[in-house]
């Protein structure tokens, strides 16, 4: 959990296969999620065409904060550190 006076953000994603990456935070702590269980409980169209392995594949980092598409699909970061991508 991060704490009210951590500053935390991603410095390195990795691909890992199929719809997972592993994240690098700046206070040496590292996460692997699996995004496919969110994206496919979706019924949003905007979020299921990150289905597509070659949109997913399309992330970036903006100044720490993990992103698609100029933020058209972004994750809190409290709940990257988490491994808690809500459904």
């Amino acid at each position: 959990m991060i704490s009210d006076e951590q500053v935390i953000w991603i410095e390195q994603a990795n691909y890992l296969g199929d719809y997972r990456l592993e994240l690098f935070f700046n206070d040496n702590t590292s996460q692997q999620i699996d995004f496919f269980p969110f994206l496919s409980s979706s019924r949003n169209p905007l979020i299921r065409k990150y289905l597509d392995i070659e949109e997913f594949r399309n992330y970036s980092l903006d100044e720490g904060d993990l992103q698609w598409n100029d933020y058209d699909l972004c994750f809190p970061i409290a709940d990257l550190y988490e491994n808690s991508i809500i459904r």
